[in-house]
């Protein structure tokens, strides 16, 4: 998908006067991060929007003081995984 933003010029010139080229990136990110923190979007789907692995939006969110959070379904199967291996472990 493609969006577009319209900016008054002197408010698109004074953000290309610091973040240059990377004004598109870094709208992506702040997008991704309201994404994120309004619970519409998880780690997975920041790290495929901004093109990262998984540890790298992870560390993408804290840098910007959001902790990742897992969902209930998502922590689930982590239980579960944890008590299959703790299970053969014992055997």
């Amino acid at each position: 998908m493609s969006l577009t933003i319209i900016l008054p010029n002197r408010i698109q010139q004074h953000l290309e006067s610091g973040w240059g080229d990377a004004l598109p990136r870094k709208a992506k990110e702040a997008l991704a991060v309201e994404g994120y923190r309004s619970g519409l979007l998880s780690v997975g789907e920041i790290a495929e929007m901004l093109g990262l692995s998984i540890n790298d939006a992870d560390g993408f969110l804290k840098e910007r003081g959001l902790m990742a959070i897992e969902r209930l379904d998502e922590i689930d199967v982590d239980a579960a995984n944890l008590e299959n291996l703790l299970s053969k472990r014992s055997s």
